[in-house]
């Protein structure tokens, strides 16, 4: 799986880019074939902090972003919105709705 994580106003240290490719490892229990991950983050004016990521499907892309006050817990936040779009992927198939009972009449 390819990963780029870029930050913008914000230096990227070895522990946040550590903690970031952890989160992302966890996506690979959705057994969905994760072709990239493009994650970015950046300090907006009132100290809140903005994280994106783009995951790379082979039927297209998966978009999640959050802003918080923490930069942990907006990449939390992140991981768990793209957990629920890798889900809904993975057991969509599964879901389809029932078919209409065929209505039988009775002759008397």
């Amino acid at each position: 799986m390819q990963m780029n994580i870029t930050g913008k106003n914000i230096e990227i240290t070895s522990a946040i880019r550590s903690y970031i490719e952890s989160k992302f490892k966890k996506l690979e229990k959705w057994q969905v074939d994760i072709t990239g991950c493009q994650a970015s983050f950046s300090e907006q004016p009132n100290k809140q902090k903005k994280f994106e990521a783009t995951v790379t499907i082979p039927k297209g892309q998966l978009v999640a972003s959050a802003i918080h006050e923490d930069l942990y817990a907006a990449i939390n936040e992140v991981e768990q919105k793209l957990e629920r779009q890798l889900n809904k992927l993975r057991h969509k198939p599964d879901a389809r709705r029932t078919e209409k009972p065929e209505i039988v009449e009775v002759e008397e």
